[in-house]
């Protein structure tokens, strides 16, 4: 056949010859391509498991128990890690025909992973240990009140004075701790364990070990599959933490790939990240704003002044200069992307200190000394200066900068004081002593803003940080509690949100995104929403760095 071939193309001139090697080579790149095409069209790519992923972390884990109030960041990232919640842990859920009574069954054969039973005990012990008061948990309020007992090994009952509607987030958030760890240490004592750093886990991952440096400052924390998890083994089989000093640290680490990936970016970390790399946007549902304390302010009592202050507050400015447009703006008490959310109330209220000046006029606020409005009231002058308390972290500060100098220019004059974020959360929140507060609120992924807006919440450790107070209001949200009928509460949330946007106890700034940088072959890990930075690794066992394609 080849002889053949040779005997016929030695009679092809120099010419022919050319043109049918080139027909030849597109001919068999074709086919290559073809062949390619066709392959990834009929297969599909899967998961391997295997590999191993480092994350950086700035701080240290302390307290790695959901038992104990108070914790870290990076506590909460390997508690979330480390433990299941005890919605993935239930099997079925029966609720009684008047809302108040929810039974659950655990999935059969739970066990820790030090091959104990999980049973409804630990679930049962857990709970009764948020209910102390004394523990300061920040669960206590979801749970007070509530009572629980054991039916047997896998079903509990939980029974409500009233129904809650969305009972199930409780226990999508609540981490069950193990009562044969735990159970016969006191709750004074709770932050004495060893297991505080060693927990036995019931998550997707387990602790293996510990590195420190002379100095004692952990280094690296190290976890590998839990093979007794209750659910799909995660394909990553070891996963560890790496721990910085400072974001600086951090940030180098990253570019000198001594770690896989790093959260809670900001615009400002982005500009010096060197390496290859993907960003992945998670949302959020949680918001800041500057909250209105009228019981301390005389001046923030009239509504023509609140009013004012919103319109001359350019959110859009705002989202430019501090998030470079990578941000969602707030209108009101619920974020975008929680259900219930009416956009159709915010579609009118537009920045215009123009509008706001005019208000101001109106109402009767003149333009004194050092360019402040002032006002006289039956007892006392009063002037459009305002203390406000801001947090110590550089997006906020700068937020308040420029909300500074809009402000100025209708006559209004602001003093930002900077604090540590601890000393906010410690001694000004608690006393409620201020006149203006920077702060965030994190929801969950239910429109249940009760403890933020009731009246009941205006006092420590309630968090209507607005001091707000309408009977209408607290009416609204007791209601949407209980309504089990999507399109009444929609209803009733339509017209919450009406009133708290008509009254202006707040001026609703913006919600951030949660920023990840991830090497690009991770996968598994998309852009989805959660409710606080943890949550993250909800599904961390679809997280994968290998795949194989099969034939469908």
């Amino acid at each position: 056949m080849f002889y053949l071939f040779n005997k016929i193309f030695s009679h092809f001139s120099q010419i022919e010859r050319r043109v049918l090697i080139g027909a030849a080579l597109i001919f068999a790149i074709s086919l290559f391509f073809i062949s390619v095409n066709s392959y990834y069209k009929n297969t599909i790519e899967l998961p391997v498991r295997g590999g191993s992923y480092v994350e950086g972390l700035v701080g240290q884990p302390s307290f790695i128990n959901p038992l104990i109030s108070n914790v870290s960041d990076v506590d909460r990232d390997l508690i979330e890690i480390s433990y299941s919640n005890l919605d993935d842990l239930v099997d079925k859920y029966q609720i009684s025909e008047d809302n108040k009574s929810w039974t659950i069954i655990l999935k059969k054969d739970l066990v820790w992973s030090d091959g104990e039973a999980l049973t409804a005990d630990d679930v049962i012990f857990t709970i009764d240990v948020i209910q102390d008061a004394n523990n300061n948990h920040p669960l206590y309020s979801t749970w007070r009140g509530v009572v629980v007992e054991r039916l047997n090994k896998n079903e509990i009952r939980f029974t409500l004075k009233t129904p809650y509607v969305f009972l199930i987030d409780n226990f999508k958030e609540l981490k069950v701790a193990p009562k044969h760890i735990f159970g016969n240490i006191p709750v004074a004592n709770l932050r004495l364990s060893r297991y505080n750093l060693e927990p036995i886990s019931s998550g997707p991952y387990k602790f293996t070990k510990m590195e420190t440096r002379r100095d004692g400052f952990i280094t690296h924390y190290r976890l590998t599959s839990n093979e007794l998890y209750h659910d799909d083994l995660p394909y990553i089989e070891n996963f560890s933490f790496r721990f910085y000093d400072n974001d600086s640290d951090l940030i180098k680490g990253f570019n000198r790939k001594e770690i896989d990936g790093v959260g809670a970016l900001t615009q400002n970390h982005l500009k010096y990240i060197r390496v290859g790399h993907k960003i992945v946007t998670i949302n959020l549902p949680r918001y800041y704003a500057i909250f209105l304390n009228s019981n301390t302010t005389p001046a923030l009592q009239y509504l023509s002044v609140r009013k004012a202050l919103n319109l001359a507050t350019d959110k859009e400015k705002l989202i430019k200069e501090v998030f470079d447009d990578k941000t969602i703006i707030m209108q009101g008490p619920l974020p975008p992307n929680i259900r219930g959310y009416d956009q159709q109330l915010f579609t009118e209220e537009k920045f215009s200190l123009k509008k706001a000046a005019q208000l101001l006029d109106k109402a009767g606020w003149t333009v004194g000394e050092e360019n402040v409005r002032i006002k006289n009231n039956k007892k006392e002058q009063l002037r459009l200066e305002f203390d406000v308390i801001v947090p110590e972290i550089p997006f906020l500060t700068k937020t308040v900068e420029l909300i500074k100098e809009d402000w100025a220019r209708i006559g209004v004059k602001l003093n930002p004081i900077v604090l540590n974020t601890n000393d906010i959360g410690n001694n000004v929140i608690k006393t409620r002593n201020y006149q203006m507060l920077v702060f965030g609120n994190i929801l969950k992924k239910n429109p249940d803003i009760f403890s933020f807006w009731h009246s009941s919440e205006r006092f420590y450790p309630g968090r209507n940080l607005a001091l707000y107070e309408d009977k209408q209001v607290d009416q609204l949200l007791s209601s949407i509690r209980q309504d089990f009928s999507n399109h009444s509460r929609n209803k009733k949330l339509s017209q919450l949100q009406q009133i708290i946007n008509d009254d202006k106890p707040a001026i609703f700034l913006f919600s951030p995104n949660y920023l990840y940088a991830a090497p690009k072959n991770l996968k598994g890990f998309y852009s989805y929403f959660i409710t606080t930075p943890a949550q993250r690794f909800e599904k961390i066992n679809q997280w994968h760095l290998r795949t194989y394609r099969e034939f469908q």
